[in-house]
């Protein structure tokens, strides 16, 4: 058999065990993507995500809070949809998580065009986003807690 390459994930597919990177069923799972192209389509919207977050806090030091607040949180929401392609955004685990983030995100919409100053609500988003990936990691949030000493 010949090598595709040295990302190829269908050789690596008998050693890896399903559940090492996904859990359960993808909020896509309609689409009828392998694990493989679930993968590339995390990777991809993780980056389009990254790169969009980055151009936004770009434009936010060069004192553009609009397109700041767009790009920022377009970014966000492709990273956090880029989630869905390998583990359900929406298990009961994270679905508080889930809510209290996409409610920062229209808030920070507020604050750049309503109230003039987003800084706040960036601050609840990227809190709210960080609490929704560590429902990823078993006990992440547990152990978050107890280093803040709210456990």
């Amino acid at each position: 058999m010949p090598s595709k390459g040295w990302f190829n994930l269908e050789s690596a597919g008998g050693m890896i065990p399903e559940t090492q990177f996904f859990e359960g069923d993808s909020a896509f799972k309609f689409l009828g993507l392998t694990r493989t192209q679930r993968l590339y389509g995390f990777v991809g919207c993780l980056v389009i995500g990254f790169a969009l977050s980055l151009l936004g806090s770009i434009l936010l030091f060069l004192g553009q809070l609009g397109s700041f607040a767009v790009l920022y949180t377009i970014g966000i929401l492709v990273s956090l949809v880029g989630t869905g392609f390998v583990i359900g955004m929406f298990k009961p685990v994270r679905i508080i998580a889930t809510v209290v983030f996409l409610g920062s995100v229209g808030l920070v919409f507020v604050g750049a065009f309503v109230l003039k100053n987003e800084v706040l609500f960036v601050i609840v988003e990227y809190l709210a986003y960080t609490w929704y990936n560590l429902s990823y990691i078993p006990y992440a949030r547990s152990a978050v807690l107890k280093l803040v000493g709210m456990s």
